[in-house]
């Protein structure tokens, strides 16, 4: 089943979902009861959204017992990337890179704002680089 790009942005338009998407990219598979905990949300909100993000094609899931352990489609997110970057208007092409031009006519404040944003990023790579390499 292909789902349109905009009903897939519908679905990214409710935070909580989104927030669940960062959960699950952030600490791999987890069940209900452990993204409702770190949500504060009921375990049936969270299965109302998972049912939408799954129902989308952004995450999957796999009964093991009687634990159903939900976690991220790779390719789905991916694809959401490449309909990002074809209307993306920042000049970065997928690259993620700001366009050399606003770099060079940036404020001292938005460049050090840039720079945050990318040790916060850099930091969640290595931490998952981590997580990966002790598996």
């Amino acid at each position: 089943m292909i789902i349109e790009p905009a009903e897939i942005f519908k679905v990214l338009s409710v935070e909580t979902r989104v927030k669940i998407i960062e959960l699950l990219k952030a600490n791999g598979a987890l069940g209900v009861t452990e993204i409702s905990e770190r949500l504060g949300i009921t375990p049936p909100a969270v299965s109302q959204h998972l049912k939408i993000l799954k129902q989308a094609g952004l995450v999957r899931s796999e009964r093991q017992g009687y634990w159903i352990p939900y976690s991220i489609n790779e390719e789905a997110m991916e694809s959401c990337r490449e309909i990002l970057n074809e209307v993306c208007t920042c000049g970065c092409r997928g690259t993620g890179k700001v366009k050399e031009q606003e770099l060079i006519g940036a404020s001292l404040e938005l460049l050090k704002k840039y720079e945050i944003e990318l040790q916060l990023e850099l930091e969640l790579v290595r931490e998952r680089v981590k997580k990966i390499e002790a598996e």
